[in-house]
């Protein structure tokens, strides 16, 4: 009997078929043609100033508050080693993206874990904390169908943690790449635009130009800015000149809107499916739909061993993310499942056979 070939709700990417290969193949070109010496060039640490330029001008701010980096786990790295010192409190969701959790210990930072609700980090929870002594340096914020939750965090406790970190005088990084992402409900505004100068704001054309691009952005009060700039000459001189400037050529051209559009109705179509058949194969399965992103959080009944239930369904041709590698502990009942790079067709058949393995147990 031939290997069952495996169907993957564990990578965080769109898949092919929704990625615009002839339109950046059309914007690569593009990019040469209108500015071989920029694309080609070393450039400097800020990145390619078209770009630049684009990215100031979408967000509403000075081209001096942004800096454009290979991807935005790179403008992660910078602003953490420009930031954070070891012993330093910095507070997280709980559940939070697994990289950011390495990287903070490993600069050894006293990662505060703070419960995620559906509806955002609480808030209260949060305030206790810095009530009862804690002293953050920065708050790690997913605010948009965060990863790996899949949740939105309200327009009110938008207001409340701004507000929050003014009083407390706290930073907070607003970690955004899938805002672009949303396929239903309305947009929230940024803590940026509420806040410039103690927010800093990162996102990603990872997500929304296709993940082998690379370039991502971040930004803030032009005085880190040029602090982080500085660690990016030292670390690399400058980022990926060709990748930016073809990025560039994509966005001004307009394609960026029309990708976007296909990536979210491919988006919707698997999200519905996932939880339908989620619904109907797992009933025991508790989640919330999301309204955009890549993920969505799937909590089992209590005493369920994901990790077993994460090596019986490989046998079967399934993968996943465990919920505990998002968090310092617990999640041994919760997994996470990215439904962006899978069809409506994988959707359905991985579904049933995830559900065969947890039945089995």
């Amino acid at each position: 009997m031939p290997p069952v070939s495996t169907i993957s709700f564990a990578r965080g990417a769109p898949s092919l078929d929704i990625i615009d290969v002839a339109g950046l193949r059309a914007a690569a070109q593009r990019a040469f043609d209108s500015d071989p010496g920029g694309a080609t060039a070393y450039g400097t640490s800020v990145g390619y100033g078209r770009l630049r330029a684009w990215v100031a001008d979408t967000h509403g701010v000075e081209p001096d508050r942004v800096i454009v980096t290979n991807g935005s786990m790179q403008a992660d790295a910078f602003l953490f080693e420009h930031l954070v010192r070891p012993s330093d409190d910095v507070i997280v969701e709980r559940p939070t993206y697994d990289r950011t959790l390495l990287s903070l210990r490993s600069r050894q930072a006293n990662v505060r874990a703070v419960e995620l609700e559906r509806d955002g980090i609480d808030i209260t929870e949060l305030t206790r904390l810095v009530q009862g002594g804690t002293k953050p340096k920065l708050a790690h914020i997913i605010p948009n169908f965060q990863n790996p939750a899949g949740y939105t965090m309200s327009l009110q406790k938008r207001r409340q943690l701004v507000s929050l970190a003014s009083q407390h005088d706290f930073l907070i990084f607003e970690d955004d790449p899938y805002v672009a992402l949303r396929f239903s409900g309305e947009p929230l505004p940024s803590m940026l635009s509420m806040d410039e100068e103690r927010v800093l704001y990162a996102s990603s054309f990872s997500k929304t130009v296709c993940p082998g691009i690379r370039v991502g952005y971040l930004i803030g009060p032009p005085e880190h800015i040029a602090a982080i700039a500085q660690i990016a000459t030292n670390t690399y001189i400058s980022p990926n000149m060709v990748a930016q400037a073809i990025v560039y050529e994509f966005c001004a051209s307009g394609a960026l809107e029309r990708s976007i559009e296909t990536v979210k109705t491919a988006l919707a179509e698997r999200a519905e499916c996932l939880c339908d058949t989620l619904s109907r194969e797992l009933p025991e399965a508790s989640f919330t739909a999301p309204q955009g992103g890549y993920f969505m959080w799937v909590v089992l009944p209590e005493g369920t061993n994901v990790d077993a239930l994460q090596a019986i369904a490989a046998t079967r041709g399934v993968a996943f993310v465990k919920g505990g590698d998002f968090l310092l502990e617990g999640g041994e009942n919760a997994l996470r499942l990215a439904y962006s790079g899978v069809t409506v067709e994988q959707i359905a058949t991985g579904v049933k056979r995830l559900a065969e393995a947890y039945h089995s147990l």
